[in-house]
């Protein structure tokens, strides 16, 4: 007959106080781990220039989680490590849905830019093959040049993901064909009366 050892319940009454003692006692590592990795994807996915509010939220909360393992609230470095993860994940969605929102935009901007910019040139060869003189051209011509200039930085920016840096190369550009369109346009019906 063998001997049973029968622990009293205060026994395992402590035993269970010093498990949950020597877990309050050890950092969150593996959620800062986890927090950290979330922030470099979201960073990596272009939340710090997408969904910046949700990235620097993300960036805050693991700082706060390192402030809190230094005061050895590891409780609270926690709460603060789920809570940037949290905030890292949902910055790399919103990252994401803002560039394709943007790109479909900047598309869209593009090819109305492009037809502008065509009937800006036709009016200008019109121009000058109705014997505009050049000098009067030349501005025109200069600004045409220049959204030009901007619509093809747009498509270079596009063409490596920076939708962002395509929209401010497009920024203005619609007014300056459409002034020179209207100039142009303008210049037209004196040159009838002319003849």
């Amino acid at each position: 007959m063998g001997l049973r050892f029968a622990a009293p319940p205060r026994f395992w009454l402590c035993l269970l106080m010093a498990a949950l003692a020597s877990a309050c006692a050890e950092p969150p590592n593996k959620e800062m781990d986890q927090a950290q990795g979330a922030i470099d994807a979201a960073q990596a996915a272009g939340a710090d220039t997408y969904a910046t509010s949700e990235y620097a939220a993300a960036t805050e909360a693991l700082e706060n989680a390192n402030t809190a393992v230094t005061a050895s609230d590891h409780r609270l470095a926690l709460s603060f490590a789920l809570e940037s993860r949290e905030h890292a994940q949902n910055a790399a969605r919103n990252a994401a849905d803002a560039k394709a929102r943007m790109h479909v935009e900047v598309d869209h901007a593009s090819t109305e830019l492009a037809a502008l910019l065509a009937e800006g040139r036709a009016l200008l060869d019109a121009a000058a093959r109705g014997g505009t003189a050049s000098a009067r051209l030349a501005q025109p011509a200069s600004d045409l040049s220049a959204a030009e200039s901007a619509l093809q930085k747009a498509g270079e920016a596009v063409e490596t993901g920076d939708y962002l840096a395509a929209r401010v190369a497009l920024e203005g550009v619609r007014t300056q064909i459409e002034d020179v369109i209207s100039r142009l346009g303008g210049a037209a019906p004196a040159r009838a009366s002319d003849r």
